[in-house]
């Protein structure tokens, strides 16, 4: 359970929400797609956090000095070996769910799974592990906010419209703040293990300032977009999770010690699925 990081879990289940809302805004909702895009979308995540947990281990990224939750391999909760069949099953599950969709939706969905699941390996793994190199929140914003709810809008109808990119910005923001809120806590000894997440590029100061912006501009984003009608009007619900936010930037920003940092993290995950969630139930009203 350490290895499934069931925190992070949320930042899979949120822009289904949204985008499958959206769909049911639209007239084009099913049941089935819902609960296998769902399903997939979690264990892609999970497949993530195997595979980040493992290759964090075998770069010495998870020293024991590291402030955080504890992390299977560096600690030796579970082998390497146990580690690469449990991600293996994770996707292999994720990707026969993914024929289901490819059925209904055509090869764009075979697509967007080959390049999902590309992007989790790549992520601490491989021979440019892009997390390494100040690009994980790049990819976070594009595959869990863009690619996940306008993959999931996708699978309902076949189309991409323009509701479902503003939703995916939203989810993708949240995201990536997700992201920062961690790599900010983890800025000293990713730096002395060689590596150089954004965070570290940038400093604690800015990271802290870039992780309050990208929380405003995803309030402001949606706030605009409901009020143009380029979302359903209803969408500004999501706009009521801002007092969540307020606690979290206030501890991002003045935060020295890990177990706030911490917390800052879970509160940025609780704040996306509320967020998801207010907006869903506004499109439906």
């Amino acid at each position: 359970m350490v290895a499934v990081r069931p925190a992070t879990l949320w930042a899979a289940v949120a822009p289904v929400l949204v985008g499958s809302a959206l769909a049911v805004r639209r007239g084009v909702f099913r049941w089935d797609a819902f609960v296998v895009i769902l399903a997939a979308a979690i264990l892609i995540q999970i497949g993530v956090n195997f595979a980040n947990d493992l290759s964090d281990a075998v770069r010495g990224a998870d020293p024991p000095e590291r402030i955080g939750p504890p992390r299977a391999v560096a600690t030796g909760l579970i082998t390497p070996q146990e580690m690469k069949r449990a991600l293996v099953a994770a996707f292999g599950l994720a990707a026969l769910l993914g024929v289901y969709l490819i059925v209904l939706a055509g090869w764009v969905i075979a697509v967007v799974g080959v390049l999902s699941i590309a992007a989790a390996l790549a992520y601490t793994g491989g021979p440019f592990p892009y997390g390494y190199h100040a690009l994980g929140e790049l990819f976070v914003f594009v595959f869990f906010g863009l690619v996940a709810t306008v993959g999931t809008r996708y699978v309902y109808d076949q189309t991409a419209p323009l509701d479902a990119w503003l939703g995916g910005i939203a989810m993708g923001g949240l995201a990536t703040a997700i992201l920062l809120a961690n790599n900010i806590r983890d800025i000293d000894t990713d730096a002395a293990a060689g590596k150089t997440t954004l965070a570290v590029r940038l400093g604690r100061k800015t990271s802290r300032t870039l992780f309050t912006a990208v929380i405003v501009a995803t309030f402001v984003v949606t706030a605009v977009a409901a009020a143009a009608r380029w979302t359903p009007p209803g969408s500004a619900a999501a706009v009521l999770s801002a007092p969540l936010a307020v606690p979290v930037v206030r501890t991002v920003q003045r935060a020295v010690a890990g177990p706030e940092l911490i917390t800052a993290l879970k509160s940025t995950a609780r704040l996306q699925i509320v967020f998801a969630i207010l907006f869903a139930v506004g499109c439906l009203v």
